[in-house]
């Protein structure tokens, strides 16, 4: 018994000391996993896999959403000047790799949820734990990582419908109820 209490204590000890540790942590998985949401929409596309969009669409509406996106995020990290945990620097708000990993994220539900909602839901999944890294790691706070999330959702939506604008071209997928039941339309 005596053991395991001086076990116990090690333990707890531990996890309060690393709980209080906010000192940089180096660079993490979250670096590389920002980018798999928009890899993965180009990835799908490029091997076949039939979306809701020719390439001139996801071209421009997923490019205009990475700009869009990036940009916005940048222009506040240089405006509000907001201290990382960590200390390393004072360009923590929002969360610039949230923006970019929901902002991706999305870009995959809208152009693959048709072909199956699990691949959104894996975008969204990789997004979440790229954004949690963040905290995790002392870069980020909570509201960093939900308000860069908050900026890749709805700037990627405004810019499908704004490059849908440009293009000419809508989703290729229209789904709509009718009195017999849901109809499914699909444009070629």
């Amino acid at each position: 018994m005596k053991q395991f209490l001086i076990f116990l204590f090690v333990v707890v000890t531990s996890l309060n000391v690393s709980a209080q540790d906010k000192s940089y942590k180096g660079d993490g998985p979250d670096d590389v996993l920002q980018y798999v949401p928009y890899a993965s929409v180009l990835a799908l596309k490029a091997f076949g896999v039939d979306g809701a969009s020719s390439w001139k669409r996801l071209a421009v509406n997923g490019g205009l959403s990475f700009v869009v996106s990036s940009g916005i995020t940048y222009a506040l990290k240089h405006t509000i000047h907001e201290r990382r945990p960590d200390g390393t620097d004072n360009r923590a708000f929002p969360s610039g790799h949230s923006t970019v990993a929901f902002s991706g994220a999305t870009v995959l539900a809208k152009e693959y949820w048709k072909v199956s909602p699990w691949i959104g839901i894996a975008g969204y999944g990789v997004a979440t734990f790229t954004a949690v890294d963040r905290v995790v790691r002392h870069r980020h706070e909570w509201h960093d990582v939900a308000t860069g999330a908050a900026i890749g959702i709805l700037s990627t939506e405004l810019c499908y419908w704004l490059g849908d604008k440009i293009t000419g071209e809508r989703s290729r997928f229209v789904v709509a109820p009718n009195q017999s039941g849901v109809t499914m339309l699909l444009t070629f």
